[in-house]
């Protein structure tokens, strides 16, 4: 057994038998292949940490809307703190806001982990700096419940520049993106309000993936990699 099943078993050992039983109940990923975006279950997350480091900080708060049907649902809404025994704030809490004593009355990481890969079910997760977001909660699923993340990221702030190359944003913030398209967030670096600004975009970009002809998750996964790789040769060129 390599250190990784190792550790992961040792986590899901450490559960309690509800939340064995719910982790193994757990709903596959949605691949990137021939189905629809117009049918496809869209969960727009957006995660606040401890901080900006992969293999050191937490996941400290969890905000998600679903898009499905081509509109947001905004009866279909996650959010939520978790609890993290012996918080230390750092300096990162000058951006999240998320105060100790909110922490400190969180929900349990593995239930409220539990709680949020249940609500996204069968999805394909939208994020923007989707790599980051992935990474973070590959990490903490990995460390709070010894489960092993499947499901695929579709990054806004990589699709924005490649559907509206004329708003000249390669690198758009999702505060540059927001002005862009004219739209309001007035609780930046709160989860839940970044997750639904997010989503908002992304109701945009499926309207200009339509118009281009983009139809299925393949054909959009298809244009990304296609789009980075002119992306990499011109950098290289350069």
């Amino acid at each position: 057994m390599n250190p990784l099943q190792w550790l992961n078993k040792r986590r899901h050992d450490s559960l309690t038998q509800e939340q064995r039983q719910r982790c193994e109940q757990l709903p596959n990923s949605q691949a990137l292949d021939g189905t629809e975006l117009k049918d496809t279950r869209l969960v727009v997350v957006d995660l606040e940490t401890s901080g900006l480091n992969v293999h050191r900080d937490l996941i400290l708060s969890v905000g998600a809307v679903v898009i499905e049907d081509q509109c947001v649902d905004l009866g279909s809404q996650y959010e939520c703190t978790l609890y993290r025994e012996n918080h230390q704030v750092t300096e990162s809490i000058l951006i999240h806001g998320i105060a100790p004593s909110a922490i400190a009355q969180g929900v349990d990481a593995a239930d409220a982990l539990l709680d949020f890969m249940t609500f996204s079910g069968e999805c394909v997760f939208v994020a923007f700096h989707a790599a980051f977001d992935q990474r973070m909660l590959l990490r903490g699923l990995r460390l709070d419940l010894g489960y092993k993340l499947r499901h695929k990221f579709l990054d806004v702030a990589e699709i924005a520049p490649m559907l509206y190359p004329e708003a000249n944003l390669p690198k758009g913030s999702l505060d540059e993106w927001q002005a862009y398209f004219g739209l309001l967030n007035s609780q930046r670096h709160n989860a839940a309000a970044d997750a639904l600004a997010t989503a908002e975009i992304m109701l945009i970009l499926l309207s200009r993936a339509r118009t281009s002809g983009i139809r299925t998750l393949g054909e959009l996964n298809g244009k990304l990699r296609h789009w980075r790789r002119l992306r990499q040769a011109r950098i290289g060129s350069i």
